[in-house]
């Protein structure tokens, strides 16, 4: 079972239930969290975790040879991100545009386009005790996009998992989308606020357009915002869990701690939340 964790917008705890969750599951399932906000990854902050592999993502930008090129432009034309143009003095790739899909290389007519790799950043792999694994990716600063990191990240999955929780970058764009491909369920995170609600559409949009099966968690609740309520009734969208705004949970929290390990009826309300998510897969 694959889960996503994600958000319209950071900020909302997104980290706080993929770590939890994924702890109280590891209590009964081999279970596997892995951080996809390879931006700021940050829920390695959360638990001791022993890496044991670490591997560099590359991606490979074209190179081209002005003095074979012929100036014909079709790399320029192929290219959908824009990233090489051609002139008459020569063809000049740009990239911080480019996604190294290789696609010029292949129409280029004389050949003059070879490749070369560059590194994008980094994941890790480790344990932080029996049945919970654990896995990051690490965008270098700079990098325009962090799908390929992602995409690397995921491909590590252990395939021996029960479980495996995925804490998805904020927002709605291509590294989310990345993220959800594949995903058995989608946990939304969202709180109780105007902009809450305005960003969770956006996330929503995503993962109907998916075809996912989604349930939301409401951070922050507070009861007196019915319209969060009122949105998810009309479109007949579950909400998997409520959590309080709680100063006991936000102080765990900011010490890196782990709050089901102090508040022990949040653990049942976590195990509760994964029975609905069992029954909307089936």
């Amino acid at each position: 079972m694959k889960i996503a964790v994600l958000s319209g917008k950071g900020g909302t705890g997104k980290t706080l239930v993929s770590t939890n969750l994924s702890n109280v599951l590891s209590k009964k399932y081999i279970t596997q969290l892995l951080d996809c906000d390879v931006e700021e990854p940050n829920s390695h902050i959360f638990f001791d975790v022993k890496y044991d592999t670490e591997k560099t993502v590359e991606m490979l930008l074209p190179v081209v040879d002005n003095t074979a090129c012929i100036r014909c432009g079709e790399c320029a034309k192929a290219c959908q991100f824009g990233a090489i143009s051609s002139f008459k003095s020569g063809t000049i790739v740009f990239e911080s545009l480019c996604h190294g899909c290789g696609l010029c290389a292949m129409v280029c007519p004389v050949n003059a386009i070879s490749e070369k790799p560059k590194s994008m950043g980094k994941i890790k792999y480790g344990k932080i005790k029996d049945n919970f694994y654990f896995g990051m990716g690490l965008l270098n600063i700079g990098e325009p996009s962090g799908v390929k990191v992602i995409r690397e990240l995921k491909s590590g999955m252990k395939k021996n998992a029960e479980i495996t929780i995925l804490d998805s970058p904020p927002g709605a764009s291509c590294p989310v989308v990345e993220t959800l491909r594949k995903m058995d369920y989608a946990i939304l995170v969202t709180e109780s606020t105007p902009f809450g609600l305005h960003d969770l559409k956006v996330a929503l949009r995503v993962v109907e357009d998916m075809k996912i099966p989604c349930g939301v968690v409401i951070n922050r609740y507070d009861s007196f915002f019915k319209e969060m309520e009122e949105y998810l009734q009309f479109k007949h969208i579950p909400v998997l869990m409520k959590i309080p705004f709680d100063r006991e949970i936000a102080i765990h929290y900011s010490k890196g701690e782990l709050f089901t390990e102090f508040m022990p009826k949040y653990k049942k309300e976590f195990e509760f939340m994964f029975e609905k998510i069992k029954e909307a897969i089936k």
